[in-house]
């Protein structure tokens, strides 16, 4: 069996400033969304309706706050109502840990909603430029997951060659490194995925649902690897807190995709009188 190498958190320090890995992986998911995002503004019909880099490095500042934000939150609404309804202020206290993909993503929509509306653009068409670019730096994210040791798998059998026992869980058992699992589900093939489909002109909405589909899809996959939140276990159906949060994405997603295709398909053309 594998052992989990143990990194040190702290990639870099400087005296009393300490840079860890887990930032270096935010910072890097940043610098992906950016040059991304910067291409498929360059897109002729991205270019032709005023696109520009500026409206870009914007976006990424709406959703920095708007994935922070919604992450704690989130994660508090979620994972732990009921600690954090106790303790209110604790919330704010990020550097704790704690941080949520789908509140996250609920806190990036809204971020979404109020950009599109201070630049009177629609908001589909702001989440139809942005959805290809995200997966890159969900797999970022995934890398600094399995850095830091945290959010580990299930249960392996020993035979699987890339089993690995994690110290940090307190059983020296083997697991399924299910971060990187996720890396390259949520990450690296949803990427692939949608940047080729995004590549021709699509009906407004439908780069946006199919990566509400295709990530809640994967996520619910990978489920079936991760341990569940020791506080939270299997819930109904002996389903996870994460894949219940991905059964209204999978619906929303196929439902918005249907929805756009529908919207943009050519009128009916009535049969000529006889």
């Amino acid at each position: 069996m594998l052992v989990h190498p143990q990194f040190d958190p702290i990639a870099l320090a400087l005296g009393p400033v300490q840079i860890h890995w887990y930032g270096l992986t935010y910072l890097v998911a940043f610098a992906l969304f950016m040059l991304l995002a910067g291409w498929r503004v360059r897109q002729p019909w991205y270019a032709q309706a005023g696109w520009t880099r500026r409206d870009v490095e914007d976006l990424l500042f709406w959703g920095v706050l708007g994935v922070v934000l919604g992450g704690r939150i989130g994660y508090a609404l979620f994972y732990k109502p009921g600690h954090y309804l106790a303790n209110p202020l604790e919330i704010a206290a990020v550097w704790k840990g704690g941080m949520s993909f789908h509140g996250g993503m609920l806190g990036v929509i809204l971020a979404m909603v109020g950009f599109a509306r201070s630049r009177g653009r629609s908001w589909l068409e702001v989440t139809d430029l942005i959805a290809p670019a995200v997966p890159t730096g969900l797999a970022s994210g995934r890398i600094g997951n399995f850095i830091n040791g945290e959010l580990w798998g299930r249960q392996a059998d020993a035979s699987l060659p890339w089993a690995m026992v994690f110290p940090q869980s307190g059983v020296d058992i083997p697991r399924h490194p299910s971060q990187l699992y996720q890396f390259a589900l949520e990450g690296v093939l949803l990427f692939v995925l949608l940047w080729l489909y995004a590549r021709k002109p699509r009906a407004m909405g439908q780069v946006s649902g199919a990566f509400l589909f295709g990530y809640g899809v994967f996520r619910f996959v990978a489920e079936y690897f991760r341990e569940p939140d020791a506080h939270l276990g299997l819930l109904a159906l002996g389903m996870s807190m994460g894949q219940w949060l991905c059964v209204p994405m999978i619906a929303g997603g196929a439902l918005l995709w249907a929805w756009a295709t529908r919207r943009d398909a050519p009128p009916a053309v009535a049969p000529a009188a006889r």
